[in-house]
């Protein structure tokens, strides 16, 4: 019984004693009973699987409540900890998703969405080199999986060795060929090198692909308007944005095409994108 209902109960239980009190007044008052037991609260519950499915269509802030609650309910979830994780990354809040990660891998260390998520979270803080070996691990358990080859590109690259990087690039493309992220992710590896023509060629093979995310296609606006073709990549990016994120992104390309060293920043921050 919730606590208002026993209240109504309680309520209920004088009303009753009071007419008849009131029509026998000569009778001797009934002895008092005694009050009744104060309702426990009920045990919190775990979300079903649908609530877990809404809850990953909430904005990243709502979705760090949800799963650090869950998190809180059963430290054993790994279901919980890795979704806390996404949404600590989501939010540029990368030491706490590394937490979150790291917690469920101190229960179940062969997890490997927790694997994933602690490589991106350490590439989102700059630290390719400590991402390396989870990726790695995560490969060694699911190698036909591209994710993991994905991530160890990316992180090899930010650890300062290219050819590594290259090369995993070019794995995790043959193991997905169809999948417009890991093209799109090596369009970016030459972005970052200076090779904006190989990096548009990729990035218009990656859009063109059933399932390419906006982020393709931003990319592409990206990479046209720091070689200075502005109204192609406005056209692409008025795709997807709203014309004042659209104003907004076209006046920094501009300003990022202006000179070599605001191009080399730029180059750096597509660096860091991936």
């Amino acid at each position: 019984m919730c606590r208002m209902s026993a209240l109504a109960a309680t309520a209920l239980v004088l009303s009753l004693a009071s007419p008849a009190l009131a029509r026998a007044p000569e009778a001797k008052p009934a002895p008092a009973q005694a009050a009744a037991p104060a309702a426990q609260p009920a045990a919190p519950r775990k979300a079903s699987a649908e609530e877990r499915a809404m809850a990953q269509r909430l904005d990243p802030l709502a979705r760090a409540a949800f799963w650090a609650r869950e998190a809180d309910l059963d430290p054993m979830d790994a279901e919980a900890g890795v979704g806390l994780s996404q949404a600590l990354r989501a939010m540029g809040r990368y030491d706490e998703a590394l937490n979150a990660a790291q917690r469920v891998l101190l229960a179940k260390p062969d997890a490997e969405e927790a694997l994933l998520e602690e490589a991106r979270a350490q590439i989102g803080k700059g630290q390719g080199f400590y991402a390396i070996e989870p990726a790695r691990q995560a490969q060694a358990k699911a190698p036909t999986d591209w994710r993991p080859t994905a991530l160890m590109a990316i992180a090899y690259d930010q650890a300062g060795r290219p050819d590594e990087a290259l090369d995993a690039h070019r794995q995790a493309i043959a193991l997905a060929p169809e999948n417009p992220t890991p093209l799109a992710n090596l369009a970016l590896y030459y972005a970052a090198h200076g090779d904006a023509a190989q990096a548009e060629t990729l990035l218009r093979a990656a859009a063109s692909k059933p399932g390419a995310t906006m982020a393709v296609r931003q990319n592409l606006a990206l990479i046209l308007g720091l070689q200075g073709r502005f109204d192609e990549a406005e056209k692409i990016a008025r795709q997807d944005l709203p014309p004042d994120v659209v104003a907004s992104n076209m006046t920094w390309l501009r300003n990022a095409a202006a000179g070599p060293q605001a191009a080399q920043r730029s180059w750096d921050s597509v660096r860091t994108a991936q």
